[in-house]
């Protein structure tokens, strides 16, 4: 009975002496680096190498095309309309005499940069916008999020049709503002839900009493944590904003034809079609859709391991 005693006790109570806090510090530490290793390894796990490889190949040919890229990429040849695939045109001409080899890198500089720009503009508003709606709370609140639910209950493209149409400015930075004002929404509402589960922490509230101002506090202690939750909205916005600059090019509403984009080389579909140039349409179209579906990979791994991080965590 002493002995089932003693053990009992020895399980219930631990001698503390001199040494204590240091073996209790190297326990903590020893945790918290099977924690960050263990984070890592949920980061790392199932990266999309391939994807990733051929998206810096395509941004990378995209930024540096002047230097490959054999002479002026807008020259319009009258006499050589349309031609096929072959040795001095390799993607051949469409139906301006353009040849898509040249003008398909530079058309691909100006869609990312599109999609940058718009995915810029729309984080911004949608941090600032959901921050603001987090903080106050409220009446205000509630106004703010019946607000974002009416836009996301309007069709994105046409919110960007009538958007255009009352500014009628066709050119590459106009199309990028109207996107981006557009696609703020959805991170809007994730960046609200996430400043709502902190804002009354301490280090907030410290910050905030010390007389930190709004960007300050968000700068500081809000971004850094809600930034790894919307990383993977924002990538997919990039993609979104290509999408939609296509399409509008597609409709012949976007970016006039004098101006490359992989849009507006896809609005020559309507002559490709009628004469029989399928590689108009296919070569721009499938650069297009392998650079959406590395974009699409990317964002997907993301949001997965954010999901395994805190699950781990």
């Amino acid at each position: 009975m002493r002995k089932e005693r003693s053990v009992r006790d020895d399980q219930l109570f631990r001698i503390v002496g001199p040494g204590y806090q240091s073996m209790e510090g190297e326990h903590l530490s020893g945790t918290a680096s099977r924690t960050g290793r263990g984070f890592l390894r949920a980061r790392s796990a199932g990266f999309p190498w391939l994807s990733a490889l051929v998206l810096l190949v395509i941004v990378l040919a995209c930024l540096c095309c002047d230097l490959f890229v054999p002479g002026d990429p807008f020259r319009m040849d009258p006499g050589q309309l349309s031609l096929p695939p072959g040795p001095g045109h390799w993607f051949g001409t469409d139906t301006l005499g353009r040849d898509i080899w040249s003008i398909l890198w530079y058309g691909g500089r100006m869609s990312l940069f599109i999609g940058a720009l718009a995915t810029l503009i729309s984080t911004s508003i949608a941090v600032i916008y959901g921050t603001v709606s987090g903080l106050v709370g409220g009446v205000i609140d509630n106004i703010m999020m019946r607000f974002t639910e009416i836009l996301l209950s309007i069709p994105s493209l046409l919110l960007i049709i009538f958007l255009q149409a009352v500014i009628g400015q066709r050119n590459v930075v106009g199309i990028a503002v109207i996107v981006g004002v557009t696609g703020w929404m959805s991170i809007a509402k994730m960046v609200r839900t996430e400043v709502r589960k902190i804002r009354n922490s301490e280090f907030v509230m410290i910050s905030r009493m010390m007389g930190g101002g709004f960007f300050h506090v968000l700068r500081r202690h809000l971004a850094p944590n809600f930034l790894s939750t919307i990383m993977f909205m924002v990538v997919m916005s990039i993609r979104s904003a290509i999408v939609a600059e296509s399409t509008l090019s597609f409709l012949g509403i976007g970016l006039p034809v004098d101006i490359i984009t992989w849009g507006s080389m896809l609005s020559l579909s309507e002559k490709a079609l009628l004469t029989g140039s399928w590689w108009i349409i296919l070569i721009p179209g499938l650069l297009l859709v392998i650079t959406l579906l590395c974009i699409t990979s990317l964002g997907e791994y993301l949001r997965g391991s954010h999901r395994r991080a805190h699950g781990n965590l």
